[in-house]
């Protein structure tokens, strides 16, 4: 009886079907692997070696030594925090509001048919490719107590001479003016990027309808491009929260402490001040999640407005 001998060609279709398979399946996850080891090795693991450093005395050179919460509730009764937390949130009040409506005037003119307006988007985007040192020298000049063009500009007027380095409110509103200017050109950009996005149809309906410019901006562009205005907001916030290039520059010597009297020290101001000057790592740790808990709570509020004010039926 003679042998059959096997089928010996079916395996290589095998071979390869398998192998297909598999790559069908692996290629995926081997594309996006390089994203997630370089996140969890600048991202992941710092934010978490952070925490781990916040529950400790560190200090320069030395070991860490156990302290629990202690690092955040003395946060929590100094009175240095508190000052940088109202710092921080005054400068980004009056840089992120005045910020985000002239970036929407502004997109809302360059919307329409002009001449030049071409140049005009690439000419508010100047600004945003400005370095910050570049911007922060320059502005610290105008602002200059003693020579500078904004007080020569107010005294003209009849207005006495404002010290915007070492008083309070006047040094705020100059850095918030340094951030204001550098970062209106880029919102405006993204709104205008909106607005081009927005049906025709709708401005026809509403002209037809004997609405003028004004109330199909208020009826019709702004309730169309409404996600990308919390978009900004929560970039805008997220940005306001981590001020630092702008205050440390503006200070000069003093820029760290943010000022003579910390009037304008910010959150990260405070934590550089905590981790490089003083040395006490722990601490500046602790400022750091502080700071990640607040941005947290203020996506967390803005996601739950939108959903509030999310029209019901729709997802």
């Amino acid at each position: 009886m003679d042998l059959i001998a096997p089928d010996t060609p079916a395996a290589g279709p095998r071979w390869r079907s398998r192998l297909h398979r598999w790559d069908v399946r692996a290629a995926p996850y081997a594309f996006v692997a390089p994203f997630f080891l370089c996140f969890a090795a600048f991202g992941l693991f710092p934010l978490v070696y952070t925490g781990w450093l916040s529950l400790h005395r560190v200090e320069l050179g030395g070991q860490a030594q156990w302290l629990g919460l202690r690092n955040y509730t003395d946060l929590w009764d100094s009175d240095f925090f508190w000052n940088a937390l109202g710092n921080t949130f005054t400068i980004g009040a009056i840089s992120t509001v005045p910020q985000l409506l002239l970036a929407l005037g502004l997109a809302h003119l360059l919307n329409y048919t002009m001449r030049g307006r071409g140049f005009l988007r690439v000419a508010v985007l100047a600004p945003y490719a400005t370095s910050i040192a570049a911007a922060t020298l320059v502005f610290a000049q105008l602002f200059n107590s003693d020579y500078g063009l904004i007080n020569t500009v107010i005294g003209w007027a009849g207005v006495h001479p404002v010290d915007w380095e070492s008083s309070k409110w006047p040094a705020q509103i100059a850095i918030s003016a340094i951030v204001t200017w550098r970062w209106t050109g880029y919102n405006a950009l993204i709104y205008l990027a909106a607005m081009q996005a927005v049906p025709p149809d709708l401005y026809e309906a509403a002209a037809l309808d004997g609405a003028s410019r004004a109330r199909q901006f208020l009826s019709v562009t702004v309730p169309s491009i409404r996600p990308t205005i919390l978009f900004t907001i929560v970039v805008s916030t997220i940005g306001a929260t981590q001020l630092f290039g702008e205050p440390l520059l503006f200070g000069g010597s003093l820029g760290v402490s943010g000022g003579s009297g910390n009037q304008f020290q910010t959150l990260s101001l405070l934590m550089y001040e905590k981790g490089w000057v003083t040395g006490a790592l722990g601490q500046a740790s602790a400022i750091a999640w502080v700071m990640l808990l607040l941005l947290l709570s203020m996506g967390a509020v803005q996601a739950l407005v939108v959903r509030v004010r999310r029209p019901r039926g729709r997802g």
